[in-house]
């Protein structure tokens, strides 16, 4: 009698691997999509960084007031608007007084962002508080 070569995986073996393949998948996704969406923070907090600074630039050129500087957008500033760069991911508002300024990041809906998050700079009296809303609310 011939004896039967019985090599390779029963149906049932697969089946059990594509299973906890996709337990762990499922375990690991969230995880990654939440370091993406920090990394593309990391782009916000440089451009607020950067509009801060010009802002500041304008405060010492203007009559010791922030009224005026970026309330009609970028062009009243030494900087252009950092959502015009290529592949940027949020939109930038700037909102003065006197004596105070608030810059929001606002995570544009076009490349998978929800257009609910902001990252907002504020300072007032000296004082800059940096906080953040939706998925970015553990930034401070």
């Amino acid at each position: 009698m011939k004896k039967q070569n019985n090599s390779g995986f029963t149906l049932l073996e697969i089946i059990i691997v594509i299973i906890i393949v996709g337990v762990l998948a499922s375990l690991a996704l969230p995880r990654f999509f939440s370091m993406v969406e920090y990394s593309k923070s990391t782009e916000a907090l440089a451009a607020l960084s950067s509009v801060r600074q010009s802002i500041e630039r304008c405060y010492l050129m203007n009559p010791q007031s922030y009224a005026g500087c970026g309330d009609g957008g970028f062009g009243e500033l030494d900087l252009e608007d950092p959502a015009n760069s290529p592949n940027a991911h949020f939109d930038y508002t700037i909102g003065t007084a006197a004596n105070a300024y608030t810059i929001t990041a606002k995570r544009n809906a076009g490349d998978g962002g929800d257009n609910v998050s902001l990252i907002v700079l504020t300072q007032e009296l000296g004082t800059v508080v940096r906080s953040g809303t939706g998925v970015y609310s553990g930034i401070k």
